[in-house]
């Protein structure tokens, strides 16, 4: 018997497989990229979570299915910022769905306990979500709160024999960590920490977007990286914050955006849009001078859209928190 377990890399999922690996299930933990949950760098740790519980990692790129039909058109709504909780888990539930035949998998697993997110974990909203994921055939198994829900398939076929699955209700994590200390599990993501859509500065940026004009894929990875600063002619600059910030900037392409090249200077990778007023340009790659290593009194050379400016810095990078966008 196989099952496909939604997997966001938290203690409950793995909880929940671990539940059904037990029992001599054969758990592929799927996770689904929407874009705004872990970045590529954590998907060797997540394997390695799954791994932990007896689970087997796929990775599903849902990115531009979840910009089309849920993230600016949810119809529940949104949490506290620009998170579509109870659409979120509903789109997920109904793509695991359709791809039980691809993994060769008989039903789905979820980590979630009934009443722990006030959002999308009442009893109410588990009975919507249910019915989002079109989950007429009751294939989905929360495995940690199963004995509080109506028997699933799974359980009336005996493909996961209920008598081992829980009752855990609340917003308590206790018996969850109690679970994971006499399992021996230690290496979890920490609740409600991961995704991007729940931060109000990630929000904000999205917003800012979406003011602008269209928001597409290419903005997700840039979004997640760089100090964002909408300048006083409308035009967008990123800026990295550190090293890190700046490998992930380097890295990227974005069809609105070039880079601005610094040459031999020391100095933080940065993004500008391509159709920047001469006003804007100017300020930001005089702006981009001031976070290098540069003296206010010396011009430097440096290009943007494929062309060379040679300019001084800004006398103080201070001047960038007015246009931050937080």
């Amino acid at each position: 018997m196989k099952a496909l377990a939604l997997f966001s890399g938290g203690l409950d999922s793995m909880l929940a497989m671990k539940l059904a690996t037990d029992q001599g299930i054969e758990v592929i933990a799927l996770h689904v990229n929407i874009g705004f949950g872990p970045d590529k760098g954590k998907h060797a740790l997540m394997r390695q979570r799954a791994k932990q519980v007896g689970a087997t990692l796929e990775v599903y790129d849902a990115r531009q299915t979840y910009l089309d039909e849920v993230l600016f058109s949810p119809l529940h709504g949104y949490g506290k910022h620009f998170n579509p909780c109870i659409d979120c888990h509903g789109f997920m539930f109904r793509l695991a769905k359709t791809l039980l035949p691809l993994y060769g998998a008989e039903f789905i697993i979820t980590g979630e306990v009934v009443g722990q997110r006030p959002m999308s974990q009442h009893m109410r909203a588990i009975r919507t979500v249910t019915a989002l994921a079109q989950d007429e055939d009751k294939l989905i198994v929360r495995p940690l709160c199963a004995k509080l829900l109506e028997e699933t398939l799974p359980e009336k076929e005996g493909w996961i024999d209920r008598a081992q699955l829980l009752d855990i209700s609340g917003r308590s994590r206790e018996r969850q960590i109690a679970l994971a200390q006499a399992h021996g599990l230690d290496d979890y993501e920490p609740p409600a920490g991961g995704c991007l859509l729940t931060h109000a500065s990630f929000s904000n940026k999205i917003k800012d977007v979406l003011a602008h004009g269209e928001f597409t894929l290419e903005d997700i990875a840039l979004l997640r990286h760089g100090r964002h600063l909408r300048l006083p002619g409308g035009a967008k600059l990123v800026i990295g914050r550190d090293e890190a910030d700046n490998g992930a900037l380097e890295e990227l392409t974005h069809s609105k955006y070039d880079f601005i090249d610094l040459g031999e200077l020391i100095g933080p990778a940065a993004w500008l849009e391509k159709c920047a007023s001469t006003t804007d340009r100017e300020f930001a790659l005089r702006l981009v001078l001031s976070y290098a290593k540069t003296s206010p009194e010396i011009s430097y050379t440096l290009s943007f859209n494929q062309t060379f400016f040679t300019l001084t810095p800004l006398p103080s990078r201070a001047v960038a928190q007015e246009y931050l966008i937080r």
